[in-house]
């Protein structure tokens, strides 16, 4: 199975590497010229993923029409640009592994939803989980959910793609795998707002437990499973996100809980925080849903403007209630 992947950034990139394994030819697309020249000339996307040596059998492109000799697509383009892409891309009725995270603005779909409304012929499957670009590119331990709710082409895509350090875990539950991906962007953010303002490793674990509950909620309201949010896709993803300046939406939570504004730490990133983007969509669908998400709220008030201190005290002075409730 031949596969090719939509989107240069580090993520794209590490998993072209993990798909190259063994020599095996992988087209990677990429919109930026000097990634295309890097990969293809030095083996190396200095751009976003610099130092890390990529296999010779990557060949990178520009033209999304060379992706058409491929057997099955890697789609990792973030959400707000998904359908843009989708909608250019020589798909007719290849499989699509989504491994973007996020919730489309104006919306509110799924990276799956947008997929199938493309490209309705196309089977979709999701590649979700708890991984750093830079650790998976090395071949460092990594484990992630594969959902699809095909379970012979689940069973291809995992015998192409598992290998000695990286892991699949088969489910068909591609709602719940999302909605993991999806709202551990945002739950991010509000970690690195409790690091940001030296607010102590108490309350980034109760933060982590809550957000936690939060993401459950809203991933069963969408017909999700609560197994599925427990595993790697979820909490798993969450842990790792929720710890570590390596996640971008920490490090933006990082900066607005110093009290850096919100636009100016946007501006100055060339890779993207989806938690950003994601956070107002979110908060807008779990309303439209009926599902508490106060961590979600503060985070789109902090984004917003909104005094850390404020919104901490907001979140502090809620009534008590049941914890399962």
């Amino acid at each position: 199975m031949k596969l090719g992947v939509l989107g240069g950034g580090a993520w794209g990139t590490a998993l072209a590497q993990v798909a190259a394994r063994g020599d095996e030819p992988v087209t990677l697309w990429a919109r930026e010229d000097e990634v295309v020249a890097a990969i293809n000339h030095a083996h190396e996307n200095r751009l976003f993923l610099a130092g890390v040596p990529l296999a010779a059998s990557i060949r990178a492109t520009g033209d999304l029409a060379t992706l058409d000799d491929c057997d099955a697509l890697l789609v990792v383009v973030p959400a707000q640009f998904l359908r843009t892409v989708l909608s250019a891309a020589p798909v007719a009725g290849r499989p699509l592994v989504l491994c973007a995270k996020g919730i489309e603005a104006g919306t509110r779909m799924l990276v799956a939803e947008i997929a199938r409304e493309r490209h309705p012929d196309a089977p979709v499957a999701v590649l979700s989980g708890p991984t750093f670009a830079h650790e998976v590119a090395r071949g460092l331990p990594t484990a992630v959910t594969l959902a699809c709710e095909d379970e012979a082409l689940r069973d291809r895509l995992a015998a192409r793609l598992a290998g000695p350090a990286f892991r699949t875990y088969g489910s068909s539950d591609v709602i719940g795998a999302e909605i993991g991906g999806a709202v551990k962007n945002v739950l991010a953010i509000a970690c690195g707002v409790v690091e940001g303002a030296g607010l102590g490793l108490n309350a980034r674990a109760a933060l982590i437990a809550r957000g936690f509950a939060e993401m459950t909620r809203f991933g069963i309201a969408r017909g999700g499973r609560a197994e599925t949010l427990a595993g790697l896709s979820g909490l798993g993803d969450l842990v790792l996100t929720c710890s570590s300046t390596n996640s971008r939406n920490f490090s933006l939570g990082v900066g607005l809980g110093r009290g850096e504004r919100a636009a100016d730490l946007l501006a100055d990133r060339r890779t993207v925080a989806e938690g950003a983007a994601t956070a107002p969509v979110l908060r807008d669908a779990a309303r439209a849903a009926g599902v508490d998400m106060p961590v979600t709220d503060a985070v789109c008030m902090l984004l917003d403007g909104a005094a850390v201190g404020d919104v901490v005290d907001a979140l502090l002075s809620r009534p008590l209630r049941e914890e399962g409730a």
